[in-house]
């Protein structure tokens, strides 16, 4: 089969930045048409995110692809109308205004549903829809600092640590995509609230039982884990960093046997992970002597007869370098119409029968706002009134 599966689902992508805007890219990977409306003056604050080569920015290129870029005032009532227009042949609808930016522009889910009842309304912010935050501007970091994980990352001496990359954005954007497959699944127009702050916090496991059932609050504990230990960071003979996870027993076994410390599995703490963490300082010293005494070609070797777990520390070098990313196609190279062939990230997962494609990378600011308004019907002097205007 060689059409993509969602090939016959339109999306209306009125987001900003990372969330909602990934969410759409989702989804675009699979065919939707993902129809990507900015400000015509205020493009996406993505397009200056990160690195850029002669002007172009590079982030763009995979947050962008497989989009279709209009530019639309929304706030101007030529623009809603334009909106309104687009919205009768979509299915789903992304936005991530602060609660009530669209009902003021009369764009709200009343407004929209009325011109079309059966479109999903993804609505992505900070706080959600409601509730004592919502009206406050927020980011994914501060979702990261609400939900307790920048709380659980860092050296147990050190300063709570958020990550180096849009995190909680990333895991909205999942939520997101997921949610809106279930609702074109139930088949009805629906609106989707998420809030950032929340998805984050599911990943966390669960700490909330435990603290509701044994007040216990989990500590910061750098590499290590609270539920298995060895499980760490450890730098070989010649400078490279490798991890090793004992998440199941059998594993935990075969590493102290193969790092010569065979003694310890008979313990009786040894059969629990629980337990196992609290004689971490011990197992970390036999894992990191055993990989200290040697090169990470051979520790990877030991590894792997061993059947251990073990995984190098790569940067983007060794990523793009690993030949088990190469061997899943992680990494793809697509023609771009501004820099020629680029790489990227490729599609998230792989279907045996249809299969996503990135179809083209992110392209200019309104590059298709003629095409696309066309389709519902603008003329090319309408169009010209509207640019005149400062509405496209």
């Amino acid at each position: 089969m060689t059409e993509l599966p969602l090939a016959d689902v339109r999306v209306l992508d009125v987001s900003t930045l990372f969330a909602g805007p990934l969410a759409a890219t989702f989804l675009g990977d699979f065919g939707a048409d993902v129809i990507k409306v900015e400000h015509p003056r205020r493009p996406d604050a993505a397009r200056d995110h990160g690195p850029a080569k002669d002007g172009v920015n590079l982030w763009w290129k995979t947050l962008g692809r497989n989009k279709r870029p209009v530019t639309i005032n929304l706030a101007e009532p030529a623009g809603a109308e334009l909106l309104s227009a687009l919205a009768r042949d979509a299915d789903v609808l992304v936005e991530n205004f602060r609660p009530g930016t669209l009902e003021r522009w009369g764009l709200g889910p009343d407004e929209l549903h009325a011109v079309n009842p059966r479109l999903v309304i993804a609505r992505v912010t900070a706080f959600g829809q409601f509730g004592p935050y919502a009206s406050r501007p927020g980011f994914g970091t501060l979702a990261e600092a609400m939900s307790g994980f920048a709380a659980l990352t860092g050296e147990p001496d050190g300063p709570p640590t958020l990550p180096p990359f849009g995190l909680a954005d990333g895991i909205a954007a999942l939520a997101t995509a997921y949610a809106i497959m279930v609702a074109l699944r139930a088949g009805v127009g629906q609106v989707i609230d998420t809030a950032i702050i929340e998805p984050i916090l599911m990943l966390l496991g669960g700490q909330i039982t435990a603290y509701d059932q044994l007040g216990v609050v989990q500590p910061r504990t750098g590499n290590r884990s609270v539920n298995n230990a060895p499980r760490n960071v450890y730098r070989t003979l010649d400078g490279e960093w490798l991890a090793v996870s004992t998440s199941s027993q059998s594993i935990a076994e075969r590493v102290m046997r193969l790092v010569g410390r065979p003694d310890v599995v008979d313990e009786p703490w040894f059969a629990s992970g629980h337990h196992r963490a609290r004689h971490a300082d011990e197992l970390d010293a036999a894992v990191s002597a055993w990989i200290a005494a040697r090169p990470a070609d051979e520790v990877v070797r030991e590894f792997e007869k061993a059947q251990a777990a073990v995984a190098r520390v790569n940067d983007v070098r060794g990523v793009l370098a690993d030949p088990q990313y190469q061997a899943l196609g992680t990494v793809q190279s697509v023609d771009d119409e501004e820099l020629g062939r680029i790489r990227m990230q490729n599609v998230l997962f792989r279907l045996s029968r249809t299969p996503g494609r990135i179809r083209w990378p992110g392209r200019r600011h309104g590059a298709d706002t003629d095409e696309v308004l066309a389709s519902v019907g603008v003329t090319r002097e309408q169009l010209a009134a509207l640019r005149a205007n400062g509405v496209v």
